[in-house]
């Protein structure tokens, strides 16, 4: 049964802020072990993984997503750990691929990945039901490359990756670099030139202080107005009006016409008014926040004897009670330098 619909607009938070955007961790897990996100120091050989038998099951995971399709989700984006590793994925996005919105229209049903396992699976995603991809990728030097994913994986099969998605037909597909000071800034124009008239979307993300693992430190942020004057001084660069309020990343178009690239500066120039998005871990804990220290369980609720109406009214009341916005007040935390900033999750825990 359905569950009930909340309000023919969806549920909003204290701060007037839809829930639009449903991000699910399907694993923990990650073949990669980059610097920034699993530090092979403490994701190492006898880092505990998560059990089987404590990640949502398919069914749960769909369950979920149509019961927040209720409150007004449009988008859902799977993330990981690296998603791919989950067996059997392809079964999973046909069932949520069913799925329709409060106006009855499809979801936008998206992924992000390393790119690793595009070159196999590109094409089976695509047949199951997936509209797009986004993929990760830092560096186009081989030896940074792979001293990033500290796994020795070369570049030139993510390069394939996304070959192979575009002939698959999960474009456009998106490029994500993180840009940090002293390792890769150099490389900016470069993957600018390099992705340039290809139809994809190249988009910088400042570095960020996502969980506790990567050693963020302020002077390693690359501003994201930088970013846009290193390649605007080569290839003139005009700004470009959002799609929606809630995108994350600003816009830019070339002036020539062979497509653009994405900023993201959730460090330099904070978006937290406009956040739509909600996240859940692999393990069926609700994040009302990236940059949160704790979840809610829902795996509880879906493994007792609650009914649609009463998940949905919980999800409903944890949004209603939302007023986060860490990023605007990361300044006062990295100011006050007490120990007061809140221990957040990893971002291979609650995933991107």
């Amino acid at each position: 049964m359905p569950a009930r619909k909340i309000a023919a607009s969806g549920v909003t938070d204290r701060m007037r802020r839809p829930l639009t955007d449903l991000r699910i961790s399907i694993t923990d897990r990650c073949n990669f072990r980059c610097v920034y996100c699993m530090p092979r120091e403490i994701f190492g050989r006898d880092y505990q993984f998560l059990d089987r038998k404590e990640l949502l099951t398919f069914e749960e995971i769909t369950r979920v997503a149509r019961i927040a399709t209720g409150l007004g989700v449009r988008k859902l984006r799977l993330t990981g750990g690296e998603p791919l590793l989950r067996r059997g994925i392809e079964e999973l996005i046909g069932m949520l691929a069913e799925l329709r919105t409060l106006d009855g229209q499809p979801l936008d049903l998206a992924l992000t990945t390393n790119g690793s396992a595009l070159p196999v699976k590109a094409e089976a995603l695509k047949a199951a039901g997936l509209g797009r991809v986004t993929v990760s990728l830092d560096s186009l030097d081989e030896e940074r490359f792979q001293a990033i994913n500290d796994v020795r994986f070369p570049v030139s099969r993510v390069l394939d990756g996304i070959a192979a998605a575009d002939a698959a037909g999960l474009g456009p597909v998106k490029i994500n670099t993180v840009v940090k000071r002293s390792a890769n800034e150099d490389e900016i124009l470069p993957l600018a030139e390099h992705f340039k008239g290809t139809g994809h979307t190249l988009r910088f993300i400042e570095f960020m202080d996502v969980g506790s693992s990567n050693g963020w430190q302020l002077d390693e942020v690359v501003p994201s107005q930088e970013i846009v004057d290193r390649i605007g001084a080569v290839h003139p660069l005009d700004p470009v009006a959002p799609r929606h309020p809630s995108d994350t990343a600003k816009r830019w178009r070339y002036r020539d016409g062979s497509g653009e690239i994405g900023v993201i500066s959730s460090v330099t120039n904070a978006f937290c008014g406009d956040c739509s998005r909600a996240r859940i871990s692999a393990e069926g804990q609700l994040f009302t926040c990236l940059f949160a220290s704790s979840g809610h369980d829902i795996r509880a609720l879906l493994r007792s004897e609650a009914s649609d109406d009463d998940i949905a009214d919980a999800l409903g009341g944890i949004w209603r009670r939302r007023d986060d916005r860490y990023s605007e007040r990361r300044a006062e935390f990295t100011e006050r330098g007490d120990g007061s900033r809140p221990q957040r999750i990893e971002m291979s825990y609650i995933g991107g």
